[in-house]
């Protein structure tokens, strides 16, 4: 069960795209995990001209890369997100912002997401991961008290602002990854639940574990893939670390990335306190063969030194294989008469 390693490009988006492939390529990655921004990918484009998608293709062969997964997380978190203001307009495409009127961004970023499954389709992958935002991770904190229509009624939103996107993944034969995270509908175990719920279960629907999301909320990633171990659709080895010590609060206190002051902070992969292998352990109980996509984040470590070293910590644990035969297989006279029979 070998699973290819991948970059995920979307923290690299400010460098041309055939420079990252470059990168890729030398430092050994297997592919790349396509971000939907920067020059990486248009969607528009590669689901309507098939020489771009042979284009991209082509600096992909050339640094002896592959893709199976493709990304659009920031259109997707416009498709649901209330309040939509100039953070959005921040991380949109100017297309998609348009004039900003809330509901209209929302509905470009709906029609987006269609494209970035058929765009999908083009490039023959079969998963787009991504978020979904969400008009009730507002009320996380319930307070001003948030009934429980209120909140019903935002997994109800998500249902009908999705549903027809997924109609549209479904045609093409590509399936969503939503990476549990704070801000989406989906944040944590039961939030996961609940958004599958409100799709009723549909197979287009299902999670890019990312356990890095995990650690500081006090979740086990190991219950979350054994439980939802037929919805995981993808992987991010992404890293965080906990530093509460009794003044650096859980929630992150508004402060910037690599303050010590932080509560917790994302730390390249094999740094911080994700259990990662008992995670590749479980990956290979439940059978994932996808991809496991390096998502290098850390604002106090250069991504030149963090993306390399981060691929050799993910060979290490891919080298954690089930055996062909189980060790006290060997215990078993029979099976001892068997094997001296065969040599």
């Amino acid at each position: 069960m070998t699973r290819p390693i991948t970059l995920f490009t979307g923290q690299w988006a400010d460098l041309p795209f055939e420079e990252v492939a470059r990168l890729a390529g030398e430092w050994g990655y297997d592919g790349l995990e396509i971000a939907c921004w920067g020059d990486h990918l248009d969607v528009v484009r590669a689901a309507e001209d098939p020489d771009y998608v042979a284009d991209r293709k082509e600096i992909l062969e050339r640094n002896g890369l592959r893709v199976w997964t493709i990304s659009n997380h920031l259109t997707g978190q416009a498709v649901c997100d209330d309040p939509i203001d100039e953070r959005h307009k921040d991380i949109l495409r100017p297309r998609v912002w348009g004039d900003g009127d809330p509901e209209g961004v929302r509905q470009r970023a709906a029609e987006e997401m269609k494209a970035t499954a058929r765009a999908a389709k083009a490039l023959g992958v079969s998963t787009v991961a991504g978020f979904t935002g969400s008009s009730i991770w507002k009320a996380v904190a319930m307070f001003p008290p948030a009934s429980a229509e209120f909140i019903a009624r935002g997994y109800q939103d998500f249902a009908d602002r999705w549903n027809p996107i997924l109609d549209v993944f479904d045609e093409v034969g590509v399936r969503f990854a939503l990476e549990v995270h704070p801000s989406e509908i989906a944040y944590d175990y039961w939030t996961a639940k609940a958004a599958l719920d409100a799709l009723d279960g549909r197979a287009a629907f299902g999670f890019n574990f990312d356990p890095s999301h995990f650690m500081w909320q006090d979740l086990d990633p190991l219950v979350f893939l054994q439980d939802f171990a037929d919805r995981i659709y993808h992987v991010h080895c992404k890293e965080s670390i906990r530093q509460l010590n009794g003044r650096n609060g859980r929630l992150g206190s508004h402060l910037p990335w690599a303050d010590p002051r932080r509560g917790w902070d994302f730390v390249s992969t094999g740094h911080g306190h994700v259990p990662w292998e008992p995670i590749f352990r479980n990956l290979n109980a439940i059978g994932y063969s996808g991809p496991t996509s390096v998502e290098w984040e850390d604002a106090g470590m250069d991504r030149m030194i963090g993306a390399p070293e981060a691929l050799e910590f993910i060979r290490r644990l891919a080298q954690i294989q089930p055996p062909a035969a189980a060790f006290d297989a060997a215990f078993s006279s029979s099976r001892g008469e068997e094997v001296q029979a065969q040599a």
